[in-house]
């Protein structure tokens, strides 16, 4: 029975001893948490303001506001730990294990978050541009941190990756306001090139959105095996682009039909004149 009570009263004091310890401890550490909590609050509008000053796009501020705000949060709850008397060795050991597992796993999905941060704050290109990745072309909808959406004259939605944007060439046809349309049209070798070059421009002139200036450029570019190649490069706003490239075809070849301009067939091909 002694011994009973002697162990009681030696485990009552431990729990004392720990009471005196940890209890100041715990409530210090719970009023620096409900401190730092409301401070953090405050954080995402001070932080918006800053970055609105510095330039940065609307798609990238939310992003950055709320990284910053859980870095803020995890640095605060180890300081509590720590104030509390907790061992975070172990704990800070366990979080980089699952950290560079997780970057691992991830590191394709990391890329492209680091390119969009890239395309975010450098701009090649802005929502409702124009553009072209490889073969690829239309008009931005969305930028996201880790793709971005643009929608093509079709109506069809891409997805394209933001690793593979700063990895290759874009084209962006709406940084000038307005583009150059690379028409590619034939004629054959004895006829006119002066004459044709004629009709190709009355052509184009009733087309309105067209735009006078700068003046519409028709030159040879290239001679085939079956014809001459004639580039028409003719100027317009970039959300004409589709429309002016459809009626600038239909009217030359409306023209071409009514002149008599020959095409040449891959079958059958005969030696002719060459015309001036």
């Amino acid at each position: 029975m002694k011994e009973t009570l002697k162990d009681f009263n030696y485990y009552l004091g431990l729990a004392q001893d720990s009471v005196v310890t940890y209890v100041p401890k715990i409530l210090l550490g719970l009023l620096i948490l409900w401190i730092g909590f409301k401070l953090i609050k405050k954080v995402p509008r001070i932080l918006d303001k800053a970055l609105v000053k510095a330039g940065f796009s609307d798609s990238l501020r939310p992003f950055l506001t709320s990284i910053i705000v859980v870095i803020l949060k995890v640095v605060l709850l180890f300081a509590v730990a720590g104030i509390i008397g907790i061992n975070l060795s172990m704990f800070t050991a366990v979080v980089a294990a699952s950290v560079f597992a997780i970057g691992f796993a991830l590191q394709g999905s990391l890329g492209n978050f680091a390119s969009g941060l890239i395309v975010l704050s450098l701009k090649p290109y802005e929502v409702n541009d124009w553009i072209r990745i490889e073969d690829k072309f239309g008009k931005v909808e969305e930028i996201g941190v880790f793709n971005t959406i643009i929608t093509t004259p079709g109506n069809k939605t891409l997805i394209i990756p933001n690793g593979k944007i700063t990895n290759d060439i874009v084209t962006n046809f709406s940084k000038k306001g307005i583009i150059r349309l690379e028409l590619k049209v034939t004629m054959p070798y004895d006829e006119d090139f002066p004459k044709v070059k004629s009709i190709i421009e009355n052509a184009l002139a009733p087309i309105e959105k067209i735009l006078k200036e700068p003046v519409t450029e028709v030159g040879i570019v290239n001679f085939d095996s079956h014809s001459i190649e004639i580039a028409v490069l003719p100027y317009a706003l970039p959300d004409d682009f589709w429309e002016v490239t459809y009626d600038s075809y239909k009217n030359i070849k409306n023209a071409f039909s009514e002149h008599r301009i020959q095409v040449a067939y891959s079958e059958g091909v005969q030696m002719g004149e060459i015309g001036k």
